[in-house]
C-alpha cells in the first residue's frame, strides 16, 4: 500500500503538536534533520479508509521569510528543496481559530507556494466559547482551499480531517494576484467571515492576566510556582523512589544468591545492577520536573512568564525571549540550547547558549538527591517546608543568579549594543490535555531508560572493569580497588582536586560523569561497593547511608557546589559546537564553567570547615 506523506505546518501555539499527538499517538519518533540541529518529529497512522499516512510535524514558523533555522527548515521542506527530505504530498496548515488575525497571514503565504493544501482550523471549540462565529463555507471560498474544523485535544477532534484524507485529493489553491497586500486581505477576510462578541472567557482571561502580569504579584506568583515545583520534586517522588530502590535491592540480592561468587557475579551485581539501579531510582523526580514544565507550557503560562521576566532579563542584557530556552535547560541543556534558534538577535542567542549550561538540568538531580538525602536532615521548617527541598531550591536559585551575573558580564563587554524590543504572542489560557502530558512524559521516560540501558550501563561496566583489574598481589593490604586502574587514575587526579575536599573515589566518579552527569552516582556506587570488601550488593544499593561514614559535610557541600557549575556533559559541549560552529565558543564555555566550579567548591569547602 502506498504511504501518503503529509506535513503539519503552522505558527507556534496553534495546537499543531496536540493534533499530531491525536493522530499518531505513541507511533512517533524524534530525531534531527540531516545536517541541522532542528528537531524532526514524525509519526504514522492509518485512516478509517485504510490509507497509510506518514505525518511530519514541522517546526513552528511565523513566516516563510525565514529569520531562524527552524523557519528555514520549515520553508525548505514545504517547498521540497530540503536535502534528503522528499516533498510532502499534502500540506496541512494548522491555524488557531481563536487568533485568526495573526495566523491567516501565514496561511496565505502557504497558499502562494502552489502546493496541495488543507487548512485545519484548530481549537474551533475555544473560538466558539470566546464568542466567535466563523462562517466556514465563506472562509473556504475566500481562502480558495479546503477548510476543516479540528479540536486537537478531543478524542474525535480530527474526524473530519481523517474523512478528508480518505476522499479525493485536495486541489492546489489558485495563486494570489500579484501585488496582493496580505495584511489588507486578512482584514477583509476577518470582516467578511468572522463575527465576534465579548464572552465571559475574555473577561476571565483579563482578570487572570491582571494578576499574572502584575509588576509585583506576577513575580511572586512565578516564584511560588517554581518553589513548589522544586518541593514537589523532592517530596512527591520519595515514595516511588523508595519502592524502586527496594525493588532493585531485592533484585540484587536475588541474583547474588543465585550466582556463584566470582568475576561474573561481581560484574552483574556490582557493575550492572549497582550502576543502573542507583540511577533508575531517580526516574520519578525527573518525570515530576518534566510534568511541571509541560503543564506550565501547555497552560499558556510560559510565554507570560517570559513577558513578565523581560525587565529582569534586560538587567543581564537579554530579553524575555531567552527565558523559555533557559527554562527548558532545567530539563536538559541540549534541547534548551537548540531552542535558542528562535532568538533572532545573534548576540542574545550566543549569550543564552553560554549561560544555558548553568541551569540545573535533570541529570544533576540524582547527584543532588543523593548528597542532600545523605547529609541534610530530613525535617520540616514552619510545619510544611521540607528542609531538603529548601536546599534543592537554593541550589537552583544560586545557578539562576550566577547565570544572570555571567550574562551581565558578557553584556558589559558590548555595552553599546542596542536593546531588542520583546514582541511575542500570548496564547489563550487552556487546561493541559492529559493525553499530551502522558505522551510527553512517556517520551522523556523512554529516553532516560534508553540512556540508562546504553550509555550509563556501558560506562558503569567499563568503570567496574577499571575498578576490578588488575587484581592486587598476594598478601596485599587494603581494598582491591586501591590496586586497580581506577584507583591509580583517582590518585593521579587527587592533587588537583584535594583542595576542594575531594577524595580519590570522587575523582574517579567525575570521569564517566563527562558523558552524563547522573552516571557519577552509579560510579560512586561501583567504586564504594568494590572498595567495601564485604556485602557488596547492599553497599552499592545503600550508597546514601554509606557516604556519611566516608565523607565529612564540607566535602558533600563542596561536591554540591561543583555540580552547580561543572561543565561535565560532553553532549552539551557538542551541541554548543553544532549551534555556533565555533570551537572557540566551546572552549570559552568549558573554561569559564570549570573556573566557576573550582572556585565555588574551594570556597564552599573551606568556609564549611570553618563552621
Amino acid at each position: 500500500m502506498t504511504t501518503l506523506n503529509i506535513a503539519l505546518v503552522g505558527n507556534p501555539n496553534c495546537g499543531k503538536t496536540a493534533l499530531f499527538n491525536l493522530l499518531t499517538g505513541s507511533r512517533q519518533k524524534v530525531a534531527n534533520y540531516a545536517g541541522a540541529t532542528v528537531e524532526r518529529k514524525e509519526g504514522w497512522f492509518t485512516t478509517p479508509g485504510g490509507h497509510r499516512i506518514r505525518l511530519l510535524d514541522l517546526p513552528g514558523a511565523y513566516s516563510l521569510n525565514a529569520t531562524s533555522p527552524d523557519e528555514a527548515v520549515t520553508r525548505d521542506v514545504c517547498a521540497g528543496t530540503y536535502r534528503g527530505e522528499a516533498a510532502p504530498d499534502l500540506l496541512v496548515c494548522v491555524a488557531d481559530a481563536t487568533n485568526l488575525r495573526l495566523h491567516l497571514r501565514f496561511v496565505l503565504e502557504m497558499r502562494a507556494m502552489g502546493r496541495p493544501l488543507v487548512l485545519a482550523l484548530n481549537m474551533i471549540d475555544a473560538a466558539r466559547r470566546n464568542g466567535m462565529e466563523i462562517d466556514l463555507p465563506r472562509l473556504q471560498a475566500e481562502l480558495g482551499m479546503v477548510v476543516i474544523p479540528t479540536i486537537g485535544v478531543r478524542r474525535d477532534g480530527a474526524r473530519e480531517l481523517l474523512a478528508e484524507l480518505d476522499g479525493t485529493p485536495p486541489p492546489v489553491p489558485a495563486p494570489l494576484p500579484e501585488g496582493t497586500d496580505l495584511h489588507a486581505l486578512v482584514r477583509q477576510i476577518l470582516s467578511d467571515c468572522v463575527t465576534q462578541s465579548s464572552p465571559l472567557s475574555d473577561r476571565i482571561e483579563e482578570r487572570l492576566d491582571r494578576w499574572v502580569l502584575h509588576p509585583v504579584w506576577g513575580p511572586v506568583i512565578l516564584i511560588v510556582l517554581l518553589f513548589f515545583m522544586f518541593q514537589a520534586v523532592f517530596a512527591w517522588a520519595q515514595p516511588l523512589m523508595d519502592a524502586i530502590d527496594a525493588g532493585m535491592g531485592m533484585l540484587g540480592q536475588k541474583i547474588g544468591t543465585l550466582m556463584p561468587d566470582g568475576v561474573l557475579r561481581s560484574l552483574i551485581v556490582d557493575g550492572v545492577i549497582a550502576g543502573a539501579g542507583s540511577v533508575v531510582t531517580f526516574l520519578p523526580q525527573i518525570l515530576i520536573l518534566f510534568a511541571w514544565i509541560l503543564v506550565l507550557e501547555e497552560s499558556g503560562y510560559l510565554p507570560r512568564a517570559a513577558f513578565l521576566l523581560d525587565r529582569l532579563m534586560s538587567f543581564a542584557g537579554l530579553s524575555g525571549r531567552s527565558f523559555i530556552p533557559l527554562l527548558s535547560s532545567f530539563a536538559c541543556a541540549v534541547p534548551g540550547i537548540m531552542s535558542t534558534r528562535t532568538i533572532q538577535n545573534p548576540r542574545d542567542r550566543l549569550v543564552t547558549i553560554l549561560i544555558a549550561p548553568l541551569m540545573t538540568c535533570s541529570a544533576r538531580l540524582p547527584v543532588y538527591t543523593l548528597l542532600i538525602g545523605a547529609f541534610i536532615p530530613h525535617r520540616n521548617i514552619a510545619h510544611f517546608l521540607n528542609l531538603q527541598g529548601l536546599v534543592l531550591f537554593g541550589l537552583y536559585a544560586v545557578a539562576i543568579a550566577s547565570a544572570l551575573v555571567v550574562a551581565r558580564v558578557l553584556r558589559w563587554r558590548n555595552a553599546d549594543r542596542q536593546e531588542a524590543t520583546l514582541l511575542m504572542e500570548l496564547p489563550a489560557y487552556r487546561v493541559p490535555n492529559p493525553r499530551d502530558l502522558a505522551l510527553g512524559l512517556w517520551e522523556r521516560a523512554r529516553i532516560f531508560l534508553l540512556r540508562v540501558g546504553t550509555t550509563i550501563v556501558s560506562l558503569t561496566v567499563m568503570l567496574w572493569g577499571l575498578s576490578s583489574f588488575p587484581a592486587p598481589p598476594a598478601g596485599a593490604q587494603g581494598p582491591a580497588i586501591d590496586w586497580s586502574f581506577a584507583g591509580r587514575i583517582g590518585h593521579l587526579m587527587l592533587p588537583v582536586f584535594a583542595p576542594l575536599g575531594f577524595n580519590w573515589q570522587i575523582c574517579v566518579a567525575l570521569i564517566p560523569g563527562l558523558a552524563a552527569r547522573e552516571v557519577a552516582v552509579g560510579a560512586l556506587a561501583t567504586v564504594y561497593s568494590l572498595g567495601s570488601g564485604t556485602d557488596t550488593d547492599q553497599a552499592a544499593l545503600q550508597l546514601g547511608q554509606m557516604l556519611p561514614t566516608h565523607w565529612g559535610v564540607p566535602t558533600a557541600l563542596s561536591l554540591l557546589a561543583w555540580y552547580v557549575y561543572a561543565p561535565q556533559c560532553v553532549a552539551t559541549l557538542a551541541v554548543i559546537r553544532r549551534e555556533t560552529a565555533s570551537w572557540r565558543v566551546v572552549a570559552i564555555a568549558a573554561g569559564y564553567l570549570f573556573a566557576l566550579a573550582y572556585a565555588a567548591s574551594f570556597l564552599t569547602y573551606h568556609i564549611a570547615r570553618m563552621f
